[in-house]
């Protein structure tokens, strides 16, 4: 078999792989509301698989570099839920989404002008965090109304997340680790919910979904700097493991907390 065979077939794979686990974690953040729905969302479901395979072409010096780039993305996302939450409160689709999707471009572009280190991505993640959480509240609790599923729902949101692991596999030997690790945290999960949702159930409701997601943000952020420590030491494959135990277990622990706080409330 001809290797550039093997490369698309591989390629074919990863792709179907990555686009399963999107579509699971999309329908399943629609059936369980906001704020479950958004610990759903922002766990890496399309960023980790695309390490896991950017991994098997690259040592672990290259994905903690990565993971840096991933720090740095990351910030943006958070800028990317906050700018649409707000304009989803009274615009539409077409001028929210695009002018989110536009804040994500700035801000990465911006970054790109700073040579980063994992603490200085640290800070510019708890930074941002600082001004959107507060800001975020206020759009958390929003009702989400039921929504008729269309024929389409499930090809398209598989076809945006196999667009992006191509791009990432196939780019990630040509452009080098941090910027391999800012693509790899395009919000392609949050971008797919927005597309599918904020016509079917409002602005507002699909609002309380990215709103939300900034608080398991939050946590990748501490998974990408436990990514980028351990990557060296532990080797690869537990890094990668150690962070996706990290940003579920971050989750897990804001639904927690969140629970707690509604059950004393009554």
């Amino acid at each position: 078999m001809s290797p550039d065979l093997v490369f698309w077939l591989a390629l074919a794979l990863k792709m179907a792989i990555t686009a399963a686990l999107v579509v699971f974690a999309s329908v399943a953040a629609e059936r369980f509301g906001s704020l479950l729905g958004a610990m759903v969302a922002t766990l890496p479901i399309s960023a980790g698989p695309a390490y896991v395979f950017v991994a098997l072409d690259h040592d672990a010096a290259f994905i903690a570099a990565s993971a840096v780039g991933s720090l740095v993305s990351n910030a943006a996302n958070i800028v990317f839920c906050i700018v649409y939450s707000v304009l989803a409160q009274s615009r539409g689709l077409l001028v929210s989404l695009p002018l989110a999707l536009g804040s994500w471009i700035a801000f990465t572009a911006l970054s790109r002008s700073v040579e980063w280190t994992a603490f200085g991505a640290v800070a510019l993640n708890i930074l941002v965090l600082a001004v959107c959480i507060p800001w975020a509240r206020r759009f958390h609790n929003a009702p989400i109304p039921a929504a008729m599923r269309r024929w389409y729902d499930v090809p398209f949101r598989a076809a945006l997340a196999a667009l992006l692991i191509a791009i990432v596999v196939t780019l990630s030997s040509r452009v080098g680790p941090a910027l391999t690790g800012i693509i790899a945290f395009f919000p392609i999960v949050l971008t797919s919910l927005v597309l599918i949702l904020h016509p079917r159930i409002g602005g507002p409701a699909t609002a309380a979904i990215t709103a939300n997601g900034i608080l398991g943000l939050a946590g990748l952020s501490v998974a990408l700097l436990v990514l980028n420590r351990s990557a060296i030491p532990a080797g690869t494959p537990a890094a990668l493991t150690l962070a996706l135990a990290v940003s579920i277990g971050w989750n897990l622990i804001v639904l927690g907390l969140r629970r707690r706080r509604a059950r004393r409330r009554k």
